[in-house]
């Protein structure tokens, strides 16, 4: 009984007839090389990116907590707070664990109007008022905020109740209003207010910088402010779960629970979602680029069984069995998805690098993606020829070498 063909050798021949027909390799490698290179790829571009966004998540959202009154339907269904924020709540809860800077603030009514100047002009267009927002002095701090001109009102103005304001970039250019050098006013109400600082950035609350924002006590008695519409609290990564349980206690012991409280949530569950989403997404090109490859590598495994039947028969007549012939043209096949799980690695690794660069990311893979790579590779190649193999070795030598 024939004892079969080594491995060795069965290996050198398939190296052989993999190599013997180069163009046709090449092209039936693309489908696979861009198969691992969308997979190499999404697992970093997955894990930079999620990477990313927990940065910023860290820097904005996860450092602050906003509390507000909750609100009922009242007469008419119109939403009514059921209670009110202390106007001394900013010394309440600064002494929270966690708490960095913490600043009330409201809205007041837009009918209020903000001139730059009392002079009319009938020809002129009539423009909005940008909106006025009354604040505590620790309210820039809080918001992670910055003057570019002049600067931010103090405890002294709030406590005087002085008429100032610092105006928001987008707001000062609707008002013509670029510095602060010649105190130049604006009017509220007919009241004029001296323009101290002009709001440059801000960190959170972008809309401030469409507004007008002066003293929170300036605005209580000049225009009739009745109570504050909410509080901001600037915290430390990671305290937000305490913070929102201790806040609303700290500002009304007996009734905590009239609050609405916005809190960061998880960093890390943030992270795994979007990594996750983002998996979801890339995996899925990856696998039907993968299905695309295998399907070529079965196509020509299958092409080159149909061209070498008469080498097949001659195997066989010299005594290779039919697990010789399998084992061969799935060595073949397989050495082909290995080669195209290689080279699409260094792709996938190559794209990865370049987009991280481009970004100026940095750039995050796991240590097993490249391996796993060359292996979906292998397992590619051999579920791809399978087939082939099986029907190479159900070819009888008679048929094959009379064909």
């Amino acid at each position: 009984m024939s004892r079969g063909i080594p491995l060795r050798d069965l290996a050198r021949e398939a190296l052989e007839g993999v190599g013997g027909r180069p163009s046709r390799l090449i092209i039936t490698l693309i489908g696979t090389v861009l198969g691992i290179a969308a997979l190499v790829a999404t697992i970093g571009f997955a894990q930079t990116a999620s990477g990313q966004i927990a940065q910023k998540f860290d820097a904005l959202a996860a450092t602050r907590v906003t509390v507000s009154p909750k609100d009922s339907s009242g007469p008419g269904g119109k939403e009514r707070p059921t209670s009110q924020l202390p106007w001394n709540a900013v010394s309440r809860v600064s002494p929270l664990a966690g708490v960095q800077h913490a600043a009330l603030s409201a809205k007041l009514p837009t009918s209020l109007r903000v001139e730059a100047t009392q002079v009319t002009d009938p020809s002129a267009i009539d423009q909005p008022s940008p909106p006025i927002v009354a604040a505590s002095p620790e309210l820039l701090t809080t918001v992670d905020g910055s003057i570019s001109t002049g600067r931010f009102f103090d405890v002294g103005h709030d406590e005087r109740r002085d008429r100032v304001a610092v105006i928001g970039s987008r707001a000062a250019e609707s008002l013509g209003i670029n510095r602060v050098s010649g105190q130049p006013a604006i009017f509220i109400e007919g009241r004029n207010y001296a323009v101290m600082g002009v709001l440059g950035s801000v960190g959170v609350r972008e809309e401030l910088l469409d507004a007008v924002i002066i003293p929170l006590d300036t605005a209580r008695s000049e225009l009739g402010l009745a109570v504050p519409g909410s509080l901001d609290i600037r915290i430390d990564v990671g305290a937000g779960g305490s913070v929102a349980h201790q806040a609303p206690i700290a500002l009304n012991p007996s009734d905590p629970g009239n609050y609405k409280i916005s809190a960061p949530g998880d960093p890390g569950a943030l992270k795994e979602d979007v990594e996750s989403d983002i998996n979801v997404l890339f995996l899925a090109i990856g696998i039907v680029a993968l299905i695309g490859g295998g399907i070529g590598i079965a196509n020509v495994t299958l092409l080159s069984v149909s061209e070498r039947r008469g080498e097949i028969g001659l195997r066989r007549a010299l005594g290779a069995t039919t697990r010789d012939i399998a084992g061969q043209f799935i060595l073949e096949s397989v050495t082909t998805g290995v080669l195209g799980g290689l080279i699409g690695v260094v792709v996938g690794l190559g794209a990865l690098m370049g987009v991280c660069l481009a970004q100026q990311w940095t750039p995050v893979l796991a240590p097993w993606a490249a391996p796993v790579g060359v292996l979906v590779g292998a397992v590619v190649g051999l579920a791809a020829g399978a087939y082939p193999a099986l029907k190479a070795a159900r070819i009888e030598p008679v048929d094959a070498l009379r064909d």
